[in-house]
């Protein structure tokens, strides 16, 4: 995999890292449900919710209608774009192009707690970025995973071996981070995530004072 993650605007001490609110970083390998993660916990934050904003992020991928509900834009769009300051942090893996929106900045600037999945590769980038970052990374058995890209028919044989093979890189490994095992039942790993973001909303509310 070929991942690199650039800082879209130029970082100014007096703005930079950004404070108030957390920055939640979720990773992990391809199968590993981590849309499915975030999805059952943001579905049962309740009163919370309009503290937590879960970020939309582009892609140079067409919706196909079994993955995340993203941006699209072509790669000439996509660079033009990175070239005008309109995202926060953008990488690639896998042949494709990804960024974060600007707008998590001020999101993360008026205190609320912003949740994105991201490479593994550019958490260092978003912790220069942002005072509080928690990084998240949900994983699951090797079977567990070989069978999930299978199933959700993307890649050919080959290109799941190669996820896989990323999957066990230990370069890969992220420093502090809360490793949630989403081999098992969805609710499981669910109720463990949803207690990272109750964690996070409290320290955002408290983060001005300490």
């Amino acid at each position: 995999m070929r991942a690199s993650a650039t800082l879209e605007r130029v970082i100014e001490e007096q703005d930079f890292p950004i404070r108030h609110g957390v920055f939640i970083a979720v990773a992990g390998p391809s199968g590993a449900g981590k849309d499915s993660v975030m999805e059952y916990a943001r579905q049962r934050l309740g009163p919370a919710d309009s503290d937590v904003v879960f970020v939309r992020r582009t892609i140079t991928r067409a919706k196909d209608g079994a993955g995340e509900d993203h941006d699209c834009l072509t790669d000439a769009a996509f660079e033009k774009a990175k070239a005008e300051g309109r995202f926060a942090v953008s990488w690639e893996a896998n042949g494709l192009k990804y960024a974060l929106p600007g707008s998590v900045d001020a999101a993360v600037r008026e205190g609320h707690v912003a949740v994105a999945n991201v490479s593994r590769s550019v958490i260092p980038a978003l912790r220069e970025r942002y005072g509080n970052v928690i990084a998240v990374v949900i994983t699951a058995e090797r079977d567990v995973l070989a069978d999930r890209l299978s199933r959700r028919g993307r890649e050919t044989r080959t290109e799941v071996l190669e996820r896989l093979e990323r999957a066990d890189a230990k370069e890969l490994a992220v420093a502090d981070a809360t490793v949630i095992d989403n081999s098992g039942a969805l609710q499981e790993a669910g109720e463990r995530f949803q207690a990272v973001l109750r964690r996070a909303i409290a320290w955002s509310a408290v983060s001005d004072s300490v």
